[in-house]
């Protein structure tokens, strides 16, 4: 018997899920690290997407062999029962979680942070976007020390949202190069390719998990037999790459946050995103009382800035040489792993290798 009726199971196979998408954090800054320094920016995005769909197409297809094998029936993928009888209500299930999220999560940030409209906000980004060549979306002045970031679907529109801390610390050119950042964010479509990835992995562990518990509670008379075998076999071998998959997600999403630095420096210039990001990184380093903030917040993964958070002195004034400091910065190996975003210093030294953006 599936799970799908198990309050109790369902409860246990989420937490499991919970548990290995924290330990998969953990590993996936070191992965996006070693790509994005041997390979090109585009290279690195195309080969661990493309390690993502083929692990998930042939995960897919070992559970529905294995699942056939338990039946006795003949191998083959053609088979619809297959489909109905496994993959498709886990889908539903995953499909119908992750649409909830998207469509309520706009709102939800809204009411969270105390979303104002700014018309002097919404010039600069307008003019920003003009440059970028996509549709301007709306901007929104929000609470709080110094970050920006990218929300929406298609029923909410798009936004841009800068905190008041943000508008204070940089100047005209520094804050296109912010807002270039969150438009490239949308300009790439990330919500929506990051909602796609996350499904995969999802989809892989409850069928993981979902074949176990065929093994341990059916009552058919291979149950001691070689088929059972198979399933927890192929279930557990499913759980283990739904975590792998995790981490190959999580390392392409720190791929995108340099994808749209490009972006911030094609509307501004890269000594202005350079800027900006020296700004928010000197702001922060100052304030000790800023890590934990940032730390703990669950919208931390769409800040432009997510290792800290705080109420800092808010002037800092960068210069070259600050930057250049910056870039040859030792970072903490610890801070790096549990941040959605990569070092500060990794992203200085990207924009600086940009030598084909004006300065």
């Amino acid at each position: 018997m599936f799970l799908f009726l198990d309050p109790i199971a369902w409860m246990l196979a989420i937490v499991g899920y919970v548990v290995m998408f924290l330990l998969a954090a953990t590993i996936a800054p070191k992965i996006a690290g070693r790509l994005s320094g041997r390979l090109s920016l585009y290279a690195s995005m195309a080969l661990l997407l493309s390690l993502i769909i083929f692990i998930f197409s042939a995960t897919l297809v070992g559970i529905i062999y294995a699942i056939q094998a338990y039946r006795g029936v003949p191998l083959n993928l053609n088979d619809p029962s297959i489909f109905w009888y496994l993959v498709l209500p886990v889908l539903i299930f995953v499909v119908i979680a992750n649409l909830i999220t998207y469509l309520i999560s706009p709102y939800m940030i809204n009411i969270f942070y105390g979303a104002t409209a700014d018309p002097r906000l919404q010039e600069i980004v307008d003019s920003v976007a003009s440059r970028l060549g996509v549709k301007p979306p709306k901007a929104v002045r929000v609470r709080g020390p110094p970050n920006a970031f990218a929300y929406g679907n298609i029923i909410a529109g798009k936004y841009v949202a800068v905190t008041d801390g943000m508008m204070e610390l940089v100047d005209r050119s520094e804050l296109e190069a912010v807002i270039g950042h969150e438009i490239g964010h949308h300009k790439h479509r990330d919500n929506a390719i990051m909602l796609f990835l996350g499904i995969l992995p999802s989809v892989i562990y409850f069928l993981g998990v979902s074949l176990v518990r065929m093994a341990m509670f059916s009552s058919n008379e291979r149950r001691n037999g070689s088929g059972n075998l198979i399933l927890v076999l192929v279930g557990a071998g499913a759980v283990i790459i739904s975590f792998i998959l995790q981490i190959l997600i999580l390392a392409f999403s720190r791929l995108r946050e340099y994808y749209a630095d490009l972006e911030g420096a094609m509307a501004a210039g890269r000594s202005s995103m350079q800027a900006a990001l020296a700004k928010i990184h000197i702001y922060y380093s100052r304030s000790p009382m800023a890590r934990e903030e940032i730390s703990e917040s669950k919208m931390k993964a769409l800040f432009i800035y997510a290792l800290t958070d705080a109420v800092a002195e808010p002037f800092v004034r960068v210069t070259r040489a600050d930057i250049e400091r910056i870039m040859r910065s030792e970072y903490s190996a610890i801070e790096e792993m549990f941040a959605t975003h990569p070092p500060i210093p990794k992203r200085l030294r990207f924009l600086e290798n940009l030598l084909w953006i004006s300065q």
